[in-house]
């Protein structure tokens, strides 16, 4: 089949109810969008796979979960107020504002207008508001623009409460805010997203050791959501790109369709940057005091980053497929088990036989026992459920026939993926599902 473009996955997404636009029936707000039933289940079987991997299965990670509002000396400290800002033109023909580093400054996007623009000005990502009745500077505060000052902030906090062995990691998934000046293509830029984050405390002298270490287990992640290798490729940061905090980075970046090849994670070597700036505003000792009573000192950081949103984006592109069954194109998502929303839909053959419904309701019952996301479907002819299910990437169908209720009570699972029927009895049938 030929590569789907992102508008089909958009139309998909739309038209299956895993993302609308935000504030939709209002004509929307650019940047923003709303996680339908399907999108919403498909997120969170993601970030629940993210913890599962890199929190539940180790010994060295700790979660926790900040607050988005924070002290604006935070912001201060690690270097945001000053200069988390991208580079801003205005066309002085139409009025419309781009980032300059990202179109063609001879020419505006908009109105076509030659050699429109002026030279860019910094403009500061963060959303700024007031906390409290009072709007004076005092009451300044940011909606978070990552989550990463949060694990910091709290640093000492864990230290204190669990006295964790260095190396140690603390691990985020929450929403971030970012004022962008061009949102675009779907949800890989918007305004409010979610990043799944670690910050890893490493002694100073292992930080090359932990970054490789941590580049390893970037492709182990990639390889859990059902990624293709080949889609996927490495960025070694160049200095002048890199954000004011970080001395080495690694961008991942997946080959989206319609825009190439863009950033769906980050891995970034922080040294004490943050730490030692809190430290230092802050007037608390943020140094780690090894067990062995050896001098105290500052870690250092390995900051793993991955955007749910471009994550899942990347999900949806990889598992867009195409192909002909009986002489009619089908479009399934070939979803691995683990993130697909539905799992298992249950069918009666008929739904106006009250033999097959009572039958297959009994081991709908059954079924979301075991596997939960599983959902019942008697709309339209069996052909038409399976090509619904399909388009949602559900793995699995079971349809209860007359045999079920006649004969020897076996049910037929249709895999989404070959198409193949077989017949089992309904007390095997969670052996088969996986």
């Amino acid at each position: 089949m030929s590569s789907p473009s992102l508008e089909d996955i958009v139309s998909l997404c739309k038209r299956r109810g895993f993302l609308y636009q935000g504030s939709e029936i209002y004509g929307g707000l650019a940047g923003t969008w709303d996680y339908g039933p399907l999108g919403v289940q498909l997120k969170r079987n993601m970030t629940e796979l993210w913890w599962q991997h890199f929190v539940e299965e180790r010994g060295d990670i700790y979660g926790i979960d900040s607050a988005i509002l924070m002290n604006q000396k935070v912001w201060q400290a690690s270097g945001h107020v000053a200069t988390f800002t991208d580079p801003l033109v205005e066309c002085k023909n139409c009025q419309s504002r781009f980032r300059a580093d990202k179109i063609d400054m001879h020419h505006c996007p908009t109105c076509g207008q030659a050699d429109p623009f002026d030279q860019p000005r910094q403009f500061n990502l963060m959303f700024k508001t007031h906390v409290g009745p009072v709007e004076d500077d005092s009451a300044v505060t940011y909606l978070r623009p990552e989550t990463a000052q949060g694990m910091f902030v709290n640093f000492k906090n864990v230290v204190d409460s669990l006295y964790p062995d260095l190396p140690f990691g603390l691990a985020q998934i929450g929403r971030s805010f970012r004022n962008e000046i061009s949102p675009r293509d779907f949800i890989f830029r918007s305004r409010e997203f979610e990043i799944m984050e670690l910050e890893y405390f490493v002694s100073p002298g292992e930080w090359e050791k932990y970054f490789e270490l941590w580049r390893q287990q970037s492709w182990s992640w990639f390889d859990l959501l059902g990624l293709a290798k080949t889609k996927i490729k490495e960025v070694e940061v160049q200095e002048t790109d890199r954000a004011h905090y970080s001395q080495r980075t690694i961008d991942f970046y997946y080959d989206f369709p319609s825009l190439g090849f863009d950033e769906i994670g980050g891995l970034a070597y922080r040294s004490d940057f943050d730490l030692k700036n809190h430290q230092k505003s802050s007037g608390k000792n943020l140094q780690y005091q090894p067990k062995d009573k050896a001098d105290p000192f500052i870690p250092h950081v390995i900051e793993p980053t991955y955007g749910v949103g471009r994550n899942l984006m990347a999900v949806l592109a990889d598992a867009y497929s195409e192909d002909e069954v009986s002489g009619e194109k089908r479009i399934y998502l070939k979803l691995p088990f683990d993130l697909a929303p539905v799992k298992v839909a249950v069918s009666p053959l008929l739904k106006n036989k009250p033999a097959l419904v009572t039958r297959a309701r009994e081991i709908y019952n059954d079924l979301k026992k075991s596997f939960g996301a599983v959902v019942w479907d008697d709309n339209g002819n069996i052909g038409k459920r399976y090509r619904r299910q399909d388009e949602i990437g559900t793995p699995y169908c079971v349809t209860i026939d007359f045999e079920t209720v006649e004969g020897d009570g076996s049910v037929t699972l249709r895999s989404r993926d070959s198409t193949e029927q077989r017949r089992f009895q309904p007390d095997g049938l969670a052996n088969q599902i996986h």
